[in-house]
């Protein structure tokens, strides 16, 4: 299974203005990484509101747009209707690595990102193993 990461609307508003990531063409582009990933619009649906129940089982879960309007939800803001229940839910983005771990750090990338950022070195620490360890670092610096 591919790894996937769900990033909220709202923070990548603000990495945005703050210039530490780039959105193009469907792609996000961590800068100081260099790493990329492909862009689906989704939402994590957060609470079930209505006391309908959660027969979906979707509290929790991310889902893409797609899926949720094949199963008939109406999505407006950060609220979700699906059949008789009302969900809260947070928009944002799920993100799939563009190619595997390995090809993106033979790729130099990494090393150009680091690079162009001017930075010292020691800013960035050892070099990430995996993307979880790159997404970590890059929200350890960022939230």
């Amino acid at each position: 299974m591919e790894n996937r990461v769900f990033f909220p609307q709202a923070a990548l508003d603000q990495w945005i203005v703050e210039g530490t990531v780039d959105l193009a063409d469907g792609e996000l582009t961590i800068l100081s990484e260099g790493r990329r990933y492909k862009l689906t619009e989704a939402v994590h649906v957060v609470r079930e509101v209505s006391g309908a129940g959660d027969a979906r089982e979707l509290v929790g879960r991310v889902k893409t747009l797609a899926t949720l309007q094949q199963l008939g939800a109406e999505i407006v803001e950060s609220s979700m209707l699906l059949g008789d229940a009302a969900y809260d839910v947070e928009p944002g983005w799920v993100g799939a690595p563009v190619g595997s771990f390995a090809e993106h750090l033979g790729s130099g990338a990494l090393a150009r990102a680091r690079k162009a950022s001017g930075s010292s070195p020691d800013i960035f620490g050892p070099e990430p193993k995996t993307d979880e360890d790159l997404l970590a670092k890059f929200l350890e610096r960022n939230l």
